[in-house]
């Protein structure tokens, strides 16, 4: 059955590997004339096997266009929509740092108009150091969610002070006291009755207050946002406008004793097509059924169209990072979908923790030899832990038989969470890291060494 499917489709491998496609966000993904993984920018082409030869694996390569392609263009849709709809809101794009904290991600985002969302104070400690040296426009809006400490609150007010625009959410009653007394904008957070398909045990979110307490909430002159968070990685557009729909009951009845409140900020939670194995819904089409939906039902409630805020963050950057590795032996197996290990020289436990924290479905392609026959397979990382592996949750990737020379695979849509999630378990060291941009190659991060490695756990010169 398999062989019959590579038959038909063989001709044309492009289609097969499910690139170039806008829906699975491989647009800017090809097959070489030698049957090599490419990327296009423009009238720049990249050959991801030379890469991963020169570079060596395990490899991770940053497409910085790729995140300001796909955030003008969200930005572009809201923009449209609210034209054609006749809104009068205002829409603001928040970038949660949260998805990805490396400023190769972070700098492109702020320079094509992102505006920032962070949840700690460290992350926050880094904004400043970015408004410090004059990173971006004083007009750029801060959004500070998570659990506030001390310490967090102190930094929130210091900026302030300073003349940047940040905006505390109120995530739990405890913050009520201190939030209420802050000088300017503020927001609070509710946890929405209401279920949907994400990943997240909605039975037990901790965060924000529930409806009845939004509702009962002191005089606060300065509220401004309403703020909600469904969950990540939300499977239909239905979920997403259900929590648009029963988020704004709750906005038109805070705002009979609230009447500051203007902004409806509706989180992240936007999901990705990790397995491109069917159509998924497209930011194009649920932008246009927000405004629309939101235009509809401030109508008819007869109130002001209120401002939008959203965080997609996931959307934004997971498809602009690839996680490149070689397969360094195999192991055959005996009664199962898959017919051999191929182990890599990378691990699934520590460079992609969403594997098993999450049991994350990735688009695993040939980097080279993309014409090849193909074998049913699983993966297996280099550690010793039974968990380091990847089997598209029992089911089976075709890969290239192996031929005797160097197999590498890619794996995509790597760019959000897994590295601020990255370990080293038995002291393996983290991928490299490269930036494509404008033609060039720029080194982010070297191959680790076992000396680099030793030294995070203390080895620090002679063990004694």
């Amino acid at each position: 059955m398999v062989k019959k499917k590579i038959k038909k489709q063989g001709k044309n491998w492009k289609k097969f590997w499910k690139l170039g496609v806008d829906e699975f966000n491989t647009q800017f993904l090809g097959v070489s004339k030698d049957n090599e993984l490419i990327a296009t920018e423009g009238h720049h082409i990249y050959n991801l096997h030379d890469l991963a030869q020169k570079y060596e694996t395990p490899l991770q390569v940053i497409f910085p266009f790729v995140l300001e392609d796909r955030l003008k263009d969200l930005m572009g849709y809201f923009q449209a929509y609210i034209k054609i709809y006749g809104y009068k809101g205002k829409f603001f794009y928040h970038y949660p740092m949260k998805v990805n904290q490396n400023k190769e991600f972070v700098l492109p985002l702020i320079s094509e108009g992102a505006n920032l969302e962070v949840t700690s104070a460290n992350e926050l400690w880094l904004v400043k150091k970015l408004w410090e040296g004059e990173k971006f426009n004083s007009k750029i809006r801060v959004l500070c969610n998570g659990p506030k400490t001390d310490q967090y609150l102190d930094l929130i007010e210091e900026l302030r002070a300073k003349g940047m625009t940040i905006i505390p959410i109120i995530e739990g009653p405890e913050e009520i006291e201190r939030i209420s007394k802050y000088k300017g904008d503020v927001g609070v957070r509710v946890d929405l009755n209401i279920k949907v398909d994400t990943h997240w045990d909605k039975k037990f979110d901790r965060f924000g207050l529930s409806e009845k307490d939004i509702l009962d909430l002191p005089k606060m002159k300065n509220l401004k946002i309403l703020h909600y968070h469904l969950g990540s990685q939300i499977k239909t557009q239905k979920s997403i406008l259900e929590g648009v729909k029963h988020a704004f009951s709750v906005y038109t009845e805070l705002q009979k004793t609230h009447s500051s409140i203007d902004t409806l900020d509706i989180g992240g939670g936007f999901g990705i097509a990790h397995e491109k194995k069917k159509k998924f819904y497209t930011a194009k089409v649920v932008s246009s059924k927000i405004i629309k939906l939101l235009k509809n039902l401030s109508d008819k409630a007869g109130i002001k169209h209120p401002n939008l805020a959203i965080e997609w963050g996931w959307y934004i950057v997971d498809p602009a990072q690839i996680t490149i590795y070689k397969v360094i032996s195999k192991k055959y197996i005996d009664k199962a979908n898959a017919k051999a290990w191929y182990i890599i020289d990378g691990s699934f436990m520590n460079d992609l923790k969403d594997t098993w924290a999450v049991h994350q479905k990735w688009h695993v392609i040939p980097v080279n030899n993309m014409a090849s026959s193909l074998k049913r397979v699983w993966l297996a990382g280099s550690s010793c832990d039974s968990d380091d592996k990847y089997t598209a949750g029992g089911d089976y990737i075709l890969l290239p038989k192996l031929n005797g020379e160097d197999q590498y695979i890619a794996i995509l849509d790597t760019g959000a969470y897994q590295d601020a999630l990255s370990s080293h378990h038995c002291l393996l060291s983290l991928p490299a890291k490269i930036i494509a941009h404008d033609g060039a190659i720029k080194i982010i991060r070297k191959h680790e060494t076992a000396e680099n490695v030793g030294k995070l756990f203390g080895w620090n010169g002679d063990p004694k």
